[in-house]
């Protein structure tokens, strides 16, 4: 099994959570941890597009500069 087939098959057994934020609109994401610590995300209005990865430093490079104000 290749790594994007093993990848889609844990993507559907993973719990996704949005924020406490999002508004019943629609407009949101969700996130959802994966095994090896990597996180994945999917677009909550269209849930049946297959989510995207990323690794723990990914996120974790994501999350700092978030909180760096990097984009606001």
């Amino acid at each position: 099994m290749n790594n994007h087939m093993r990848e889609a098959q844990e993507s559907d057994q993973v719990v996704f959570r949005k924020s406490s934020y999002s508004g019943e609109n629609g407009q949101c994401v969700e996130v959802g941890l994966a095994a090896d610590g990597g996180r994945w995300l999917r677009d909550s209005k269209d849930r049946s597009r297959p989510p995207h990865y990323f690794t723990a430093g990914e996120w974790m490079a994501f999350i700092a500069g978030v909180k760096a104000g990097e984009f606001d």
